[in-house]
């Protein structure tokens, strides 16, 4: 399975949305190599604005370009996008409903040997508790590039959380269609589903094919679109096999998992675990070594679905 890091396939779709529609800016605060956006200064340079290290002004110049109705993308990465910039982003994107694109890399625990300092955890969780925004967070590279071009042609304001590490290809880009706020059914089962977002969704694939080498009929979803989630797939899965998992690279408060919980709590109350980060900031290291020290690999899943089975056949 080839592998590309999140942020290199936002890179490349940045250029072709150069080439597609002259209204598109991006800005950086002073990270273009990392976060990928070198590739359109050096090919668009009256279109790209380096703000130096100052993620406040990257946000509120790209509240101001919007307002005059251009397209920006603001991109740093995601500890600095949204926690230096959240009162920024909360007033001046989110309340307004600018039209502003904030594409965070870097996100999660596999930033790796940068620490804690630099590991964000929160994201989703501050981003999705903004009115008017729109939370993604894409599996692979096919998925980011779909991404942000239909971020591109929606009115609104979108935070996008990308990775730093390659990661496994998934979907089939011939093939795959990728819709704001609509989940992805990648495998169906009966007893349990398990529900993940970004790097996990590749985990949580081959749980599942351990899973069934043990006889464990499991579905598989990939709910991208945070924040509006899809309700009717998460509701379609409690009601059918009655269980869900969730896994995320994001601290098991007001992420991916909560947002599920929300849900079926709500509509078809159904047994519920939590996979990711459990309230607790993470440390240097490589970044597998990280993921296996916080839980967040195939095994634990694999784990978290045998143990809600139990529940299951005692409810």
């Amino acid at each position: 399975m080839s592998k590309i890091a999140t942020r290199d396939a936002y890179g490349e779709a940045l250029v072709e949305l150069g080439e597609k529609n002259e209204s598109v800016v991006v800005l950086d605060a002073d990270l273009s190599k990392s976060t990928k956006t070198a590739g359109f200064a050096k090919k668009y340079k009256e279109r790209f604005f380096n703000v130096g290290i100052a993620e406040q002004n990257l946000i509120g110049i790209s509240a101001g370009l919007a307002a005059v109705g251009k397209v920006p993308f603001a991109s740093t990465f995601a500890m600095f996008a949204t926690g230096r910039a959240f009162e920024v982003i909360r007033n001046s994107v989110g309340y307004p409903k600018l039209n502003v694109k904030i594409c965070a890399t870097h996100a999660g625990l596999t930033v790796g040997e940068d620490g804690a300092s630099h590991q964000s955890l929160e994201d989703i969780a501050c981003m999705r508790a903004i009115p008017n925004m729109t939370v993604i967070v894409p599996a692979d590279g096919v998925e980011t590039k779909m991404a942000i071009h239909a971020i591109a042609d929606y009115n609104g304001p979108v935070y996008v959380r990308l990775g730093r590490s390659a990661v496994p290809v998934i979907n089939d880009e011939s093939t795959y269609k990728f819709e704001i706020g609509k989940g992805s059914l990648l495998k169906e089962g009966s007893e349990v589903t398990i529900i993940a977002t970004g790097i996990m969704v590749s985990e949580a694939l081959e749980a599942s094919k351990e899973l069934e080498s043990k006889g464990v009929s499991v579905r598989v979803i990939n709910i991208h679109t945070i924040k509006p989630i899809d309700k009717d797939i998460i509701i379609k899965a409690a009601q059918e096999t009655g269980a869900i998992v969730t896994a995320e690279e994001h601290n098991i408060i007001g992420g991916l998992g909560s947002a599920v919980a929300e849900v079926i709590s709500e509509n078809y109350p159904a047994l519920l675990k939590r996979i990711g980060t459990n309230d607790t900031f993470g440390e240097s290291g490589s970044p597998n070594d990280l993921l296996k020290k916080y839980g967040l690999t195939k095994d634990n899943i694999v784990k978290a679905v045998e143990e809600i089975i139990v529940k299951k056949g005692v409810k």
